[in-house]
């Protein structure tokens, strides 16, 4: 089961009953160096200088949760926690201007852990975290059959993990672009055959068919019935 949100998260959460979610696992904006990161990288031609994530969504993500992994954690008002997760660039980052790891907060009463970057992944949004890393998160902190919700989901990187692992994913995004890509994304995941089970194959996205879905979401794979998402207001 996927379902994805194209809108506001805010309003979306509040909408929710504690605890919702088996496990949140998500990457907020930190409102650092977005127009620089987009000019540098060439991404998207979107207005991408977007502020960091509020006092209020950060409050609602660990309401509507059971436990909780938030990268970038270390620039919120979170509590004190035991397991830190760290992502390792690897060395090619090592001793350059832009940070060598990122660091998770977790809920999770373990001892910290660090996952060090293998090969590299291409992207499809300046702050994507590798398919690697999501897979590693999911695999060691969550269950299989456990509903995981990203409510900063961007290219949908923690849904095709999901996918994979065979764990149900929720996803809001408020850029319709980036909504698009992650769309797309999960299709191309589910319809792959080494991905595919019966479990997999209806995916609903609670604001129906938008263009692109209309080429990609076919009978088989299930497509729910609506209008197409709407441009959402700058963040």
């Amino acid at each position: 089961m996927f379902i994805l949100h194209n809108g506001d998260n805010t309003p979306f959460m509040k909408s929710l009953k504690d605890g919702e979610f088996d496990c949140l696992i998500t990457d907020p904006p930190y409102g650092l160096i977005a127009h620089n990161m987009r000019n540098a990288v060439g991404f998207m031609n979107i207005d991408w200088d977007i502020a960091p994530a509020s006092d209020e969504q950060i409050a609602e993500c660990l309401r509507v949760s059971k436990s909780q992994i938030i990268w970038g954690g270390n620039y919120f008002n979170l509590p004190p926690a035991r397991c830190m997760l760290i992502w390792d660039k690897g060395e090619a980052m090592y001793r350059r201007s832009w940070a060598e790891c990122e660091i998770a907060w977790t809920s999770f009463d373990e001892v910290s852990r660090i996952f060090k970057t293998g090969k590299r992944e291409e992207k499809e949004h300046p702050t994507q975290k590798p398919l690697t890393l999501m897979r590693w998160c999911i695999e060691n902190y969550t269950k299989p059959g456990d509903t995981v919700f990203d409510p900063f989901m961007g290219s949908g990187t923690t849904g095709i993990a999901c996918l994979e692992l065979g764990r149900k994913f929720v996803g809001c995004e408020i850029s319709a672009e980036y909504f698009l890509v992650a769309e797309k994304r999960l299709k191309l995941a589910a319809q792959s055959p080494s991905f595919y089970t019966p479990s997999n194959n209806r995916l609903h996205l609670d604001v129906g068919d938008s263009p692109a879905q209309k080429d990609l979401f076919t009978l088989e794979a299930g497509s729910a019935a609506g209008k197409s998402p709407k441009p959402a207001p700058r963040r």
